[in-house]
């Protein structure tokens, strides 16, 4: 397909013509889904360390009060809300994942709603419906340049989220076409992110803008604030300057308004890089049948589609961070564990003794004939033994998706960590009746702690 000459309008088009009516069932649920999630995973970050820090920059510039800081009782202008949430979010790499992108669809474009829902009030369905429009066109975005783009270095949930937000907080506003295609423009110039930040704090700095970056981009534009009549598409713009040399065009289009990236996210049950599932559940299962005594392990190899290798062979971690993509540390920490919770994502996890001694025993093996969400795992004794198991498709992918209840249980789980005496269930059931609700900006609301 020949680079198509009016994507930037026929995406405001899209935003512009799409009404509740037309937002099936399924996706309808799905937004619910996504968002019952990402409260579960902002609850666990809003006060990490890359949190506290940011907060404490960004108050000191924040003279209104507008937007909730989600998990916290302070409140800050909705532009800094945004950036906060979207940061709390997406810190743990807990959220949600589009798996053809590796996109984490919601941290960019929730909170930006969120933040827009306090400063003008509206409905569950108009957020639901914006929410939905802005992950599709992330995602569409993300499908013509992957993966070259994200092997180039640009971390795509920056570079594609700001652009999703900017398009769901102009749906909210109620943009007209010209008004969205200028919104798309000032995101456009606005994105950023690079994958060499990822396992450090400043891997926040860019979730935070391209949420934060979005809803500006969206009040620019209701402003009239002009941009160029074709960001995405131009001759320099967005997808020459950061798209590899030949972006599948036809996935920006194909189907458009018939199908809904949404229904291909999914859900993670450990906070680890999406490649490294496979490889914990394969963990994990062989230790529940096996004695695996780790003084008895004589070599670990871990095989694996070379996305895996790409992103997560990282022996030598020094943080907690850092070992959310390494595959050694995961399988070390599961192995010793039998889990692969955020306790095993620690610094002091990352430097326990016994975690250390069994991570110099993981090899990676890359087996292009392995899909990304499969692995194989090979366990070899000292005494001779040999443990192995495939898995073809992780827990919490599209082949095996979390349910509804496990979704519920992961908000629980976290929320208990963030704070034990908060009753989370009234903010599950809002969720579940966002549709029904008047006020959006009560979702929110609900995780501000009372005691």
């Amino acid at each position: 397909m020949t680079r198509p000459s009016d994507i930037s309008r026929t995406f405001a088009e899209l935003i512009v013509d799409t009404t509740w009516d037309r937002l099936p069932e399924r996706v309808r649920h799905e937004a619910k889904r996504s968002i019952l999630n990402f409260m579960a995973t902002a609850l666990a970050g809003c006060r990490e360390d890359a949190v506290e820090h940011t907060l404490a920059s960004l108050a000191a510039f924040s003279g209104v009060e507008q937007a909730t800081v989600i998990g916290r009782t302070e409140r800050v202008d909705a532009l800094s809300a945004a950036f906060l949430n979207a940061a709390s979010g997406n810190v743990f790499d807990f959220d949600d994942t589009h798996l053809r992108t590796v996109i984490h669809p919601t941290a960019p474009v929730l909170p930006a709603l969120f933040a827009l829902a306090e400063l003008r009030p509206v409905s569950g369905r108009e957020l639901l419906l914006a929410f939905a429009l802005g992950v599709e066109i992330e995602c569409r975005v993300g499908n013509a340049i992957s993966p070259e783009h994200y092997a180039r270095g640009w971390h795509i949930t920056s570079t594609c989220g700001c652009l999703g937000a900017a398009a769901a907080a102009g749906k909210l506003l109620s943009l007209d076409a010209d008004q969205l295609i200028w919104s798309l423009g000032s995101a456009a110039t606005q994105t950023g992110g690079l994958v060499e930040c990822l396992g450090t704090p400043a891997k926040s700095l860019s979730v935070g803008n391209a949420a934060r970056n979005g809803l500006w981009s969206a009040l620019l534009a209701e402003r009239g604030f002009r941009g160029p009549p074709a960001p995405l598409e131009g001759k320099q713009g967005y997808f020459n300057a950061l798209a590899p040399s030949a972006p599948d065009w036809s996935a920006l289009t194909r189907e458009l308004g018939e199908t809904w990236e949404l229904l291909q996210n999914t859900y993670k049950p450990y906070p680890a890089g999406i490649v490294v599932h496979p490889v914990i559940d394969a963990v994990l299962a062989l230790r529940q049948e096996h004695v695996l005594a780790p003084d008895n392990i004589e070599r670990i190899v871990v095989r694996g589609h070379p996305l895996l290798a790409a992103r997560t062979d990282r022996p030598h971690v020094t943080s907690g961070r850092e070992a959310q993509v390494s595959v050694q540390h995961s399988v070390a920490a599961a192995l010793l564990f039998g889990e692969a919770g955020l306790a095993q994502y620690t610094d002091t996890c990352v430097r326990d003794p016994a975690v250390v001694a069994l991570r110099a025993k993981v090899q990676v093996e890359q087996d292009a004939g392995i899909a990304v969400e499969a692995a194989a795992l090979r366990i070899e004794m000292k005494d001779g033994a040999v443990h192995a198991l495939t898995v073809p498709a992780a827990r919490g992918s599209l082949a095996r998706p979390l349910s509804d209840s496990e979704i519920e249980e992961k908000l629980h789980r976290l929320a208990a960590g963030w704070c034990p005496t908060h009753d989370v269930q009234a903010l599950i059931d809002a969720v579940w009746a966002l549709d029904r609700a008047a006020d959006a900006a009560a979702i929110p609301r609900l995780t501000v702690p009372t005691t």
